[in-house]
């Protein structure tokens, strides 16, 4: 009698858990046991409203990213602050309320050590020329932005694009006097866009966001540089555990495919 009744016991336990199961790992809206929902990379993070620091450069392929991060995570909401690195930096150090920084280069991210997490690479750029739309004034090489009668607008040396074309103008001992520097590779970008410029130095995902406005010229990748972009949280941050899922997540498969279908080479 009682052995049956404890094999009869043990699958009722049995059947009982199976069923219960999948209600504890899951409600009807993708959110595990906690309000946490699961990321790309296979961990969990609680919902939250993010704000994320990034670079100009990444103005673009952020948003589609957010847009595909908050999909999967109903709840979540990733707000984004653009500007150019070094404007970044002033932020975080002023204590700007943000949960996690992305910029173009590891030298600006090195320099917050004190305020960030440990910062992983997610993706790489290289450098274009950027000229007016059918490229008018004829301009096919880094040399040729020595023209004094070329409009040559930069980015200012301590933006990191600033940085990258002082170092490859002057590992070719080529000579440039910019007619502006600016703030951000967004604002290279338009100042040729408007023709206020004739030719300038951007990344080569900023010129593919203005199709048919502007002509690029490739430069070889012996002459060129590779941008390295790092992504970390805040120590600030009062979202810590969705703020490492979303910085997480730029490394997953699908986060990755959206960075290379934008230009930005594989970290």
């Amino acid at each position: 009698m009682y052995p049956t009744l404890t094999r009869r016991r043990a699958a009722t336990a049995i059947v009982t858990a199976a069923l219960l199961l999948p209600l504890a790992a899951c409600g009807s809206d993708g959110k595990t046991a906690g309000g946490a929902t699961s990321d790309g990379s296979g961990s969990s993070a609680p919902s939250a409203d993010l704000t994320v620091l990034a670079a100009s450069s990444l103005t673009d392929v952020f948003k589609t990213e957010a847009a595909a991060y908050e999909k999967q995570r109903p709840g979540t909401k990733i707000n984004f602050s653009f500007a150019g690195s070094q404007e970044l930096a002033a932020q975080v150090k002023q204590g700007a309320p943000a949960d996690v920084l992305a910029t173009a280069d590891t030298k600006t991210m090195d320099g917050l050590k004190q305020d960030t997490g440990t910062p992983s690479i997610f993706a790489k750029n290289r450098l274009v020329i950027v000229v007016g739309k059918g490229n008018p004034d004829r301009v096919a090489t880094l040399k040729d932005l020595a023209d004094t009668k070329l409009k040559v607008v930069l980015a200012a040396p301590e933006v990191p694009v600033g940085r990258y074309s002082k170092q490859i103008l002057d590992a070719q001992k080529i000579v440039v006097k910019p007619v502006s520097q600016e703030p951000n590779v967004r604002a290279v970008l338009s100042k040729v866009e408007l023709g206020e410029a004739d030719a300038g130095l951007v990344y080569k995902t900023d010129a593919a966001t203005a199709p048919g406005k502007v002509g690029t010229v490739a430069i070889p990748d012996a002459q060129n540089a590779v941008a390295s972009y790092p992504v970390a949280t805040l120590k600030t941050s009062k979202h810590a555990a969705a703020a490492a899922s979303f910085a997480k997540w730029l490394a997953t498969p699908e986060a990755q495919k959206i960075l290379r279908d934008a230009g930005f080479q594989r970290p």
